[in-house]
């Protein structure tokens, strides 16, 4: 039966995150937009705070919290900014889970220690041109000559791509094999032939850079594979399992950060001699918004606290995921009916939430992927 209490140290963790949310993000959230401005001076802060690493253990420079914590900062700082909680996101689920899970204590020390305590920043390739809901199909391939394993290919939709400094790659090292043939590699950014291309001018997460990255002879050393040699899909799937988790914090984050604004904006409002707040149209939305980001909360952390007791959570991740997604949208849109024409622009911050929430419905699987892995796990139980 599943329960879950909040403990000190998540209320700690959650005034945490909004001061900095509100002091430290939100001044600059508009702006940041606009130009497509990675914030820099941001990151490096969450980093000081010990939110690129919240889930790893200290010993690795890591914050060595639950899973709950990490869903608890993630909504409070993606209420004020969806772009800086994905760079968080991307660095939490994908990059320093599989390090800490797979990787030797020589990795450890040299890759995750710093990606865990925010000296560096990571990033997580899978999606390439032809594959992106079939992961199976990676063109990029990996060869191994004279000592080393040299990388070639193309990977799309990489969050942080121009900012990372160390990149978890995918690529195609026995091709007869199929996805029992990709092996997963670290390779630092300067390593020749690894080639951040220009970043995307996206409808939201704008502050958020995403760019294509072109692997020309990139030569990578066999001490650089991580996991084993053909474990490679496995260890995207199941890093993927914990990244919606994040996603659906995040999404969550722009639901709440949605629903509080028409929520104080229909409090300001006045129409026909009154605040629109006491108008029963109003309050339909209202509520209904309110209802929906609670069931949300409720099915994140579930998945969360199952993952928390190194109990399967596939499932629930799923439905978290596809849930949490789908009322960003839903709620955003009501928020910016709520505020009418005002709405639109961008001082009210709402419109920005509305394009930020779209991307959740997308990225580390689509809605339609994850009812796949809903059913898939529901008939696994018969």
């Amino acid at each position: 039966m599943f329960s879950m209490e909040y403990g000190e140290i998540h209320e700690m963790i959650r005034q945490t995150a909004r001061d900095f949310a509100r002091e430290e993000v939100a001044p600059s959230v508009i702006e940041r937009d606009i130009n497509g401005e990675f914030p820099r001076e941001i990151v490096a802060k969450m980093g000081e705070l010990g939110f690129l690493g919240m889930m790893v253990p200290e010993e690795w420079g890591g914050s060595g919290l639950d899973c709950v914590s990490y869903v608890i900062a993630m909504e409070e700082i993606s209420k004020v900014d969806a772009s800086v909680g994905v760079i968080m996101s991307v660095n939490n689920s994908l990059v320093c889970w599989g390090l800490e899970t797979y990787g030797t204590d020589e990795q450890k020390e040299r890759f995750l220690r710093p990606l865990a305590s925010g000296q560096k920043l990571g990033a997580f390739c899978l999606s390439e041109p032809e594959a992106g809901s079939d992961a199976t199909q990676q063109h990029t391939t990996a060869e191994f000559r004279d000592g080393m394993w040299y990388l070639s290919g193309m990977k799309n939709w990489i969050t942080n791509g121009t900012s990372a400094d160390t990149y978890i790659v995918f690529a195609q090292t026995d091709r007869e094999k199929r996805h029992k043939g990709i092996t997963c590699f670290i390779i630092d950014r300067h390593t020749p032939g690894f080639e951040p291309g220009k970043k995307e001018d996206k409808l939201g997460i704008r502050s958020s850079d995403t760019c294509s990255i072109g692997l020309t002879n990139v030569a990578v050393p066999p001490e650089n594979i991580l996991g084993e040699a053909g474990r490679g899909f496995n260890i995207a799937m199941e890093s993927l399992n914990g990244g919606r988790i994040g996603i659906a914090s995040q999404a969550l984050g722009i639901a709440q950060g949605a629903y509080e604004a028409a929520l104080r904006y229909s409090k300001e409002r006045k129409a026909f001699g009154r605040p629109i707040a006491e108008l029963q149209a109003i309050q339909m939305k209202l509520a209904d918004m309110s209802m929906k980001i609670e069931a949300a909360r409720l099915l994140i952390l579930k998945a969360a606290t199952l993952k928390d007791k190194h109990e399967t959570f596939i499932k629930e991740a799923a439905q978290a995921k596809l849930f949490a997604s789908k009322i960003a949208v839903e709620v955003a849109l009501e928020a910016v009916q709520v505020h009418g024409g005002y709405g639109y622009v961008r001082e009210y911050q709402v419109e920005r939430m509305l394009r930020d929430a779209k991307i959740t419905e997308i990225y580390e699987g689509t809605s339609e992927i994850q009812r796949i892995v809903i059913a898939r796990e529901l008939l696994k139980a018969l």
